[in-house]
């Protein structure tokens, strides 16, 4: 016989899993001792944070969970952020943590214990919150058993994370040779099928499809999630549609294809929102249609009593959840945009006209100016150019991602991924090094100065494991966009000192370099692009460019004129 924690190594190694991110404490020291002997690569960052976004954005870049683990209470608080962002941005991920209990003491005025019972934390309250599942087990068997379904469930359906509570001893138990109820073999269990629509909803999309003059498709992040990119270009294609996007979905489809017509949404285009307003047929693909997304259901946007609405998600409850919707395609995006692209086709002349209109508001004046501190807008064109379909963005919550969203007119599929789940910020520097860990592409994460501090010491992770991302920094000294939100009042609390970001990158063993003048920008990515080490490019901005003036059309002016 041998112990829980060996053999729950054995199961990951079995599920073909590469990376655990995680920081050994608790009971999850069971795990970090049999994992060196193991195939599965550890990636130990400076605190739980940080490798809950790592776990997050390998899950959302890959389909497939890595491992988050750690000690509960600091998985529960700390590594909450990932596992959010994981939740609303469906990304798999499975968290192995524990309770931090001591067998006969977990009743007697207990330390860090997270069981939920009196006197203790409720960490499984915490994970009810903010996980798809979780599980609690209690014996070898059961633990086992758990980990199986966490792998399972982390990706069937809509993805998400999924969590295992390791509890007491059962972690370091035996595990028996021949247990009733026994637990099956890890990959049979943890197999899922791919959901696809039924033959008369296809036929009945296909209907209104064709029968559409200004037919539209409106792509979100379900299409990143089942890597349904050819499929998408083929029903654009099939039935001459334009293209948008929700801002999850940005990258899903290149916007610099003739269909294109960019991002929708209150931080969105207005050329891309007016597209969507015109239209007579919305397929809507891997995309819930929150409040961003449609404008805060301005009443102008969309009309489900004048559109026809189909709406293609892998969750029968999304369907049809924001706006009625006149057909359901339930399944895997990949398998709905296959069946519509074989099963019809249909030409109306409108839709690449429309498109080359809406894709003019991916620049403006600012782009090219050469004043300084630097235009925020001529920073984003900067970093589009360095920007190939080796390249991946990561964008962080703020100013800083809507101009990028705004700005960034990405070249081809899969170079774009930005916080908008839960939409925290310091997440895209974590999220930069999890890509340039797990994939062979260029990264450039982009953040403003606060997102950038919260999580700088991904810096020194970068360096730690070899691996070269370059780290922008839009800098304006403060929390620009709560700044620029400020009327008549002041608020408190959006004012930063002014911290040298190069010493900080040097303290780390990376590149610092700052970056005032325009001209220089373009040489400093490049610079960052291809070096070995880890570049962190501190771009001062003008903090006098509001992003809210680039969206008074589309946001202020469709909620009920909000800004003056």
């Amino acid at each position: 016989m041998t112990t829980t924690a060996h053999e729950l190594v054995a199961t990951l190694e079995e599920l073909d899993v590469e990376y655990v991110f995680g920081y050994p404490g608790g009971r999850a020291i069971e795990l970090f001792e049999h994992l060196p002997d193991s195939d599965v690569t550890v990636v130990r960052p400076r605190d739980e944070r940080e490798a809950s976004v790592m776990a997050e954005a390998y899950g959302r870049l890959t389909g497939r969970p890595a491992v988050l683990t750690g000690q509960g209470p600091w998985i529960g608080s700390l590594g909450a952020i990932g596992q959010m962002e994981a939740r609303l941005a469906s990304s798999p991920m499975v968290v192995l943590t524990e309770a931090s209990e001591r067998g006969e003491y977990s009743t007697l005025a207990p330390y860090q214990q997270s069981r939920g019972d009196y006197g203790g934390l409720g960490l499984p309250d915490i994970l009810e919150g903010i996980t798809k599942e979780w599980w609690f087990p209690r014996t070898p068997v059961e633990t086992l058993r758990s980990a199986q379904l966490a792998f399972k469930h982390a990706v069937a359906g809509r993805p998400g994370p999924t969590a295992v509570i390791l509890d007491g001893n059962a972690i370091t138990d035996e595990v028996p040779d021949d247990p009733t109820p026994p637990a099956w073999d890890a990959r049979e269990q943890a197999r899922t099928w791919d959901a696809a629509p039924t033959d008369d909803d296809v036929a009945a999309a296909v209907d209104a499809l064709e029968a559409a003059d200004r037919p539209v498709v409106i792509a979100g992040n379900g299409v990143h999630a089942a890597k349904a990119y050819d499929e998408l270009a083929a029903v654009a294609d099939a039935y001459d549609c334009a293209v948008v996007t929700s801002y999850l979905g940005k990258s899903t489809y290149p916007e610099t294809e003739d269909r294109a017509a960019g991002v929708i949404g209150s931080f969105g285009h207005e050329g891309a929102n007016r597209v969507v307003s015109e239209a007579d047929t919305l397929l809507v693909v891997g995309c819930r249609l929150n409040p961003m997304d449609t404008n805060w259901q301005a009443p102008e946007f969309v009309r489900p009593d004048e559109q026809t609405i189909v709406h293609a998600d892998v969750d029968a409850r999304n369907a049809g959840w924001v706006y009625p919707a006149d057909v359901g395609l339930i399944g895997d995006a990949a398998e709905s945009l296959a069946a519509l692209a074989e099963a019809g086709s249909g030409e109306n002349g409108w839709a690449l006209e429309r498109a080359a209109e809406a894709r003019e508001w991916f620049t403006a004046p600012e782009c090219r100016d050469d004043s300084s501190p630097i235009k925020p807008q001529r920073a984003a064109k900067e970093i589009e150019r360095v920007v190939d379909e080796g390249t991946i963005v990561t964008a962080d919550s703020g100013n800083n991602r809507f101009w990028l969203l705004y700005y960034l007119q990405t070249p081809a599929v899969r170079t774009y991924f930005g916080s908008g789940g839960v939409g925290g910020m310091g997440w895209a520097q974590p999220a930069a090094v999890s890509a340039a860990l797990t994939t062979d592409k260029d990264v450039i994460s982009v953040a403003g100065d606060g997102g950038f501090s919260m999580t700088m010491n991904s810096v020194e992770t970068a360096v730690e494991y070899d691996v070269a991302p370059t780290f922008v920094v839009l800098n304006d000294t403060s929390l620009g966009m709560v700044r620029q939100m400020q009327d008549d009042g002041e608020i408190a609390g959006v004012e930063f000192h002014d911290t040298d970001f190069v010493q900080v990158a040097e303290a780390f063993g990376a590149v610092g370099r700052r970056v005032t003048d325009p001209d220089d920008l373009a040489d400093a990515l490049e610079d960052g692009k291809a070096a070995d080490t880890p570049h962190v490019v501190d771009v001062r901005i003008d903090r006098e460019e509001e992003m809210a003036d680039q969206l008074a059309s589309s946001f202020y002016e469709s909620v009920g004129g909000l800004h003056e």
